[in-house]
């Protein structure tokens, strides 16, 4: 009989725990350890039987997950918290607060001169980075949700193949800690389990995403979609200090004229009412139209640990979508950033006529933001992995020129009129040529009403 260690066993040494996961593999593994001057057979006893628990109850609570949907909301939450205190998250003081919420308060006195948009009427807050993921996950897990649900069934079908028709929950599976299933009642469908442990695993990418984003964001519009449900304008006074410290401008400028920015965002967001609804149905249609690359997706997880969650989300990290898009889904993507752009465009724009007689370092402070946007961050990226795009404004320097060519010909109600309607937008060729923005839209509204005045006629109407 092989002296292998079995599936089931208690593992007594290192040597034995690394059989039991590694299987097959396990002497080529533990080859290569040795050449780098790593016996497992002189790490000394047990494994911590402490280590070994909390490893086997992270993968049961994963697996015994019901009724969470494509993103185990509960995994990305903690996740989230986890890595939002990664570095600090301390609790703000009260001049800290009050700082935020007064500097939210001048911005929208500033914003009333130059833009007839009305405040948002909203609550005033200043967050620390747990507060921010509590109130901002839902939207990021609802993003991912089309992709995860893909992610899910293909890797309940690239995975279905390595394990039994039905696995009792008495049984061990190989990759998997002895005793995984322990607990979770009867005969388990493997499918199941896979569609249960590809959620958990979403929701620990969707969890790293708003986490890391926590530490990089000033409010809860910078990213360029509205993350709340209510018309509230937010800043986190501990980055917005972060970001300050090294700049030339002083933290009070810095925060004033970013609470500027958040305080324009949001009079977007709620007084165009279309724009939210526009803005996420548009990422929707995107990922519900991404394929999963199944063979790409089974190179990456064929040899993985089930039990090593980090290992398998690094794995679905990249790589696993589809390569090539439709000419639907170019569509709909080059309509996203457009609209990225014209977003940020407006906001970049008003925010700069506003804080421009008040902050003496209101053009550097701008140049900074349009550079921190066009150049993105770790936690965009991270969501790139998760929907298959990026959120960056990639020609938010052409909507800002359309913006105030519109103004300084039409003045600030011509300039806010750009959003009457979605079908009247800004399209790629106004961004192409700015300049000749308005020819083309007073084209398209005398069309517009010689269409209305046919109808008017065939209908008799006076």
């Amino acid at each position: 009989m092989s002296d292998q260690h079995q599936p089931g066993d208690t593992p007594q040494s290192w040597e034995e725990m690394l059989r039991s996961m590694l299987g097959d593999g396990a002497d080529e593994v533990m080859a290569e350890m040795r050449e780098r001057g790593i016996d497992p057979t002189a790490l000394g006893g047990p494994p911590d039987p402490v280590m070994m628990q909390y490893a086997l109850a992270q993968v049961q609570k994963m697996l015994s997950a019901e009724g969470t949907g494509p993103v185990n909301a509960d995994v990305a939450h903690d996740v989230a918290r986890q890595v939002a205190v990664s570095k600090g998250d301390p609790s703000l003081t009260g001049k800290q607060a009050k700082d935020a919420t007064d500097a939210l308060a001048v911005a929208e006195l500033w914003l009333d001169a130059v833009t007839d948009l009305p405040p948002a009427g909203g609550k005033r807050h200043a967050w620390n980075r747990s507060e921010w993921v509590e109130a901002t996950l839902p939207v990021w897990n609802e993003l991912a949700a089309p992709v995860a649900s893909s992610v899910s069934e293909a890797l309940a079908t690239v995975l279905r193949d390595q394990l039994p028709e039905g696995i009792d929950d008495g049984e061990a599976i190989p990759g998997m800690p002895a005793g995984v299933l322990h607990g979770l009642g009867g005969s388990i469908d493997p499918t199941q389990m896979m569609r249960r442990l590809g959620s958990a695993v979403f929701g620990m990418q969707v969890g790293q995403a708003a986490g890391t984003l926590s530490q990089e964001v000033f409010g809860a519009t910078d990213v360029g979609l509205p993350l709340l449900d209510s018309s509230d304008t937010v800043l986190l006074p501990t980055n917005v200090a972060a970001f300050a410290d090294g700049l030339d401008a002083p933290l009070d400028e810095v925060r004033q004229f970013l609470a500027v920015r958040e305080a324009a965002h949001a009079r977007l967001f709620t007084h165009v009412p279309w724009l939210r609804s526009h803005l996420l149905s548009i990422v929707e249609r995107y990922a519900r139209g991404i394929t999963i690359d199944l063979d790409a997706l089974e190179a990456q997880v064929r040899d993985i640990d089930l039990a090593d969650s980090d290992a398998l989300r690094s794995a679905l990290s990249g790589g696993v979508f589809g390569l090539q898009n439709t000419d639907e889904q170019k569509a709909v993507l080059l309509n996203l950033e457009t609209t990225l752009a014209l977003v940020e465009g407006w906001v970049d724009e008003v925010s700069a006529i506003a804080a421009l007689p008040h902050l003496p370092h209101a053009i550097p402070l701008r140049e900074m933001i349009r550079r921190r946007r066009a150049a993105g961050g770790p936690a965009e990226q991270t969501f790139s992995t998760l929907v298959g795009l990026e959120l960056r404004p990639r020609r938010s320097r052409d909507a800002a020129t359309l913006f105030s060519i519109v103004s300084r010909a039409q003045g600030a109600e011509g300039r806010d009129a750009v959003w009457d309607h979605p079908d009247l937008l800004p399209g790629t060729q106004d961004l192409d040529d700015p300049s000749s923005y308005l020819v083309r839209r007073e084209a398209a509204e005398n069309e517009h009403a010689d269409v209305d005045a046919a109808l008017k006629e065939i209908f008799g109407e006076d």
